[in-house]
C-alpha cells in the first residue's frame, strides 16, 4: 500500500474508488467497508484509496481520544486488506474551513477523479459538517452507503472498543476488533529499577498521546517467534515519579538481553488499576501479588 502524505504529494489520478475515514483500530466494521472498497476497485480496474486526516478533526478541535492502533499497526492492517493507496491530508486551520462542496470539487473530483465513493451511514464532512451522503449524491459519480455492522445487536464502533478496553473486557474488545488487542514496539533501555527489586522488565515506549487502557495486566508476549507469559504495568509509574506512559513487562522464567528487538504484547486480563506506593518495598510486595494473580490466570 502506498502512503501519500499531504495533498502536495498527491498526483492526479485517472480514476479511483474512495472511502473517507480515520479507521482507528480497523475493527470488523471498518474491515467490511474496506473489503467492499477493494472489491469494487478491482471490478472497475481502478485504485482503491482511503482518505484520512492527520491529525484527526477530533484532535484538532480539542477532543482527542485514545487511539486503538499505532500508525504502523494500522498501515499493516490496511495493507493486509489489499488497499492500494492511503492519502493522509494535513488537517489544519485552513483545511478546517474548507466547505463540503470545495472538498468534493478540489479533492474528490479534480485530484482523485473519483468514480465511486463509499461512506458510512453517519458520515459528515466539510466546515461545520455540512456535507453528507445526500450532498455526495448530487455529483457525477457513484455513491454507496455502507451498512452498519452489528455485534449482539449493538453497532460496532471504535468508541465501544475503547469502553470495553477501559473496563478490562478483552473478550468483547477482541470480538469487535476481529483480533486480539495488542501493543507492539521496540524494546528500549530504561532506568532498570525493576531489577533492583527482583523484577527486571522489558520496556516499550507508548508513542500515542492517550492510551486506551491503563493498569496492571496479565499478558502474552510474542518475541523472536516465541510466546511468553508475563505481567505488565501500562502507565506513568507514579511510585518512581514517571511522567510519560510506558509499557513495562515482567516475563516469567525469562533471562535474555533483547534490547532493540521488536515485540508484541497481547492483553489477556486486567489485574488492577495503577497506584502510587509509599516505598519501593511496598511496590515490591504488590508486584509479588500481581505476579501470583497473573500466574493463577495462566494456570501456572
Amino acid at each position: 500500500m502506498k502512503i501519500i502524505r499531504g495533498l502536495q504529494n498527491l498526483k492526479p489520478h485517472l480514476g479511483s474508488v474512495v472511502t473517507i475515514g480515520n479507521f482507528d483500530g480497523v475493527h470488523i466494521g471498518h474491515q467490511k467497508i474496506i473489503k467492499t472498497l477493494v472489491n469494487k476497485a478491482q471490478i472497475m480496474n481502478l485504485p482503491s484509496v482511503i482518505v484520512s486526516f492527520s491529525p484527526t478533526p477530533q484532535h484538532f478541535f480539542g477532543h482527542a481520544q485514545a487511539t486503538l492502533s499505532s500508525f504502523k499497526q494500522k498501515h499493516a492492517l490496511l495493507t493486509s486488506l489489499g488497499v492500494d493507496e492511503h492519502l493522509l491530508i494535513n488537517f489544519n486551520a485552513s483545511f478546517s474551513q474548507l466547505t463540503a462542496n470545495t472538498f468534493i470539487h478540489e479533492i474528490l473530483l479534480d485530484k482523485l477523479k473519483v468514480k465511486l465513493c463509499l461512506v458510512g451511514d453517519d458520515f459528515r464532512f466539510g466546515s461545520n459538517q455540512t456535507g453528507d451522503f445526500s450532498l455526495l449524491q448530487t455529483f457525477n459519480f457513484e455513491v454507496e452507503k455502507t451498512p452498519t455492522v452489528l455485534y449482539n445487536l449493538d453497532r460496532v464502533s471504535s468508541s465501544k472498543i475503547r469502553q470495553s478496553l477501559k473496563k478490562g473486557n478483552f473478550y468483547l474488545a477482541n470480538q469487535l476488533l476481529g483480533r486480539k488487542f495488542s501493543i507492539s514496539g521496540k524494546i528500549i533501555h530504561c532506568q532498570k529499577q525493576g531489577r533492583t527489586i527482583g523484577f527486571p522488565t522489558i520496556n516499550i515506549p507508548i508513542k500515542r498521546k492517550i492510551s486506551p487502557l491503563l493498569g496492571i495486566f496479565a499478558v502474552n508476549v510474542e518475541l523472536n517467534g516465541k510466546i511468553y507469559n508475563g505481567v505488565c504495568n501500562l502507565g506513568k509509574r507514579p511510585t518512581v515519579g514517571g511522567e510519560t506512559i510506558l509499557l513495562e513487562v515482567f516475563l516469567f522464567d525469562f533471562n535474555k538481553q533483547v534490547y532493540g528487538e521488536y515485540t508484541k504484547v497481547i492483553f489477556k486480563y486486567k489485574i488492577r488499576d495503577e497506584q502510587k506506593f509509599n516505598s519501593f518495598l511496598a511496590l515490591k510486595e504488590q508486584i509479588k501479588l500481581d505476579v501470583k494473580n497473573a500466574k493463577f490466570f495462566f494456570g501456572l
